[in-house]
């Protein structure tokens, strides 16, 4: 009933051409063939987790092949779309023992696969400004993020209502039945019963956007979601942003997330919330940001909501969302164009969390050094092409997790097909 009723009330929203409405972007519509685009990137990823206490290390290297279609609307009141992906992982170096899960999938023996695929589409209605779609797709909200951070992107199966009606504000409503992750080309192995989402964002100034979002993953937890983003332009170089972000999660009586993030797994809730100041001047930008855990348990995500449902500042390799932890962040980006290198930024961060409730009746702690270089070609024959290094330095007291080294590599190369 309730996927039923909020894709009832978006259609309905859509049909109603309110004065406040701008543009229609479908009676801009130039045909299905031709408002059409055919991308492929190019992806070469490696990754290198190197523990400090005995565990076994984890290396992986492996090429992808990404390739998107995105059809245009036909002409009309209500136009129809297509929109398809096809996905090829192939494992350049990997081994039993070694291999990174989250890359490629193992078999029964513990071998890595040697390579993934899969394709899917889905079908699209548009109806003024209001975009219907129904099938293969990846959701990009705050309570349902698709994973993309690895090789190959996580999907998910079902329906989004995006409404873009009233200018600055986007409302969105769907039902997803089916998750397929990053390393595994099965449509749905982990058997999702179904996540309802709902919720919009609305810029109401040009510096001040807000989110509220909502989502309920069945048998998991419920999901709330408050952000507010505040911009100051300070001089003609200089500006200083706010960002605030809040989660509040009730997890169902028997939940497994809760149990894993320390709660008992007794209609547990957890609230963490994250508030950063961005001082940018120039080339340089300054965070400082605080971000505190509370509740019978610690924030829970990729139950069904997506690997990147974690829209907090203090998120890198850990996201420092453990049951009652309190961490800290300092860090600092540099945009080298000023420099005379387009293209190439550096970002550098230090976190560190402390009062974590481990279950062991003493407060554990961790922290992270993280450091990021990326740069893109300007022009020339690679126009485009991307190369991203990345590396953490984690560590933690026993109670809380291994340390570690983490080395990600990305070398990414888009073409435009059609």
């Amino acid at each position: 009933m309730f996927n039923k009723t909020l894709i009832a009330i978006a259609c309905a929203c859509s049909a109603i051409g309110t004065s406040a409405a701008y543009a229609s972007e479908q009676s801009e519509s130039k045909g299905f063939v031709e408002d059409s685009s055919l991308n492929l990137l190019l992806r070469n990823t490696y990754f290198n987790r190197d523990y400090k206490d005995g565990v076994n290390d984890a290396k992986t290297w492996g090429q992808g092949f990404i390739t998107t279609f995105e059809s245009g609307f036909t002409q009309g009141t209500v136009g129809v779309g297509v929109d398809a992906f096809g996905l090829l992982g192939i494992k350049l170096d990997s081994g039993r023992g070694r291999n990174y899960g989250a890359m490629f999938d193992t078999y029964s023996d513990g071998r890595p696969v040697d390579d993934i695929s899969q394709a899917g589409a889905a079908v699209k209605l548009r109806i003024s400004n209001t975009v219907i779609k129904y099938g293969n797709q990846f959701p990009s909200l705050p309570v349902l993020a698709y994973d993309d951070s690895r090789l190959l992107p996580q999907s998910f199966t079902g329906t989004l209502v995006t409404s873009n009606e009233i200018e600055g504000l986007e409302l969105n409503a769907g039902r997803f039945t089916a998750d397929s992750p990053m390393a595994d080309s099965s449509r749905d192995p982990n058997h999702l019963k179904s996540i309802d989402v709902v919720g919009g964002t609305y810029a109401v100034t040009e510096n001040i956007v807000t989110s509220l979002y909502y989502s309920d993953v069945e048998d998991e937890f419920e999901k709330s979601y408050v952000n507010l983003n505040y911009n100051l332009p300070i001089a003609a170089e200089q500006a200083l942003n706010f960002d605030f972000n809040l989660y509040h999660t009730k997890y169902d009586d028997g939940s497994i997330a809760a149990t894993d993030f320390g709660g008992d797994g007794d209609n547990d809730r957890n609230t963490i919330w994250s508030l950063a100041a961005k001082y940018s001047i120039g080339a340089h930008a300054f965070i400082l940001a605080h971000q505190r855990s509370s509740g019978d348990a610690g924030y829970a995500y990729d139950y069904g909501d997506g690997g990147s449902t974690i829209y907090l500042a203090n998120s890198y390799y850990s996201d420092f969302n453990l049951k009652d932890e309190n961490s800290w962040q300092a860090s600092y980006e540099l945009d080298f164009s000023e420099y005379g290198v387009p293209g190439l930024s550096y970002k550098f961060a230090y976190v560190r969390g402390d009062n974590i409730d481990s279950g062991t009746g003493s407060d554990g702690t961790e922290r992270e050094i993280f450091n990021q270089v990326s740069y893109v070609l300007q022009d020339g024959p690679a126009k485009d092409l991307s190369l991203r290094l990345r590396n953490s330095i984690y560590r933690a007291s026993n109670d809380v997790g291994p340390d570690l080294n983490e080395i990600r590599a990305f070398i990414e190369y888009p073409l435009s097909i059609l």
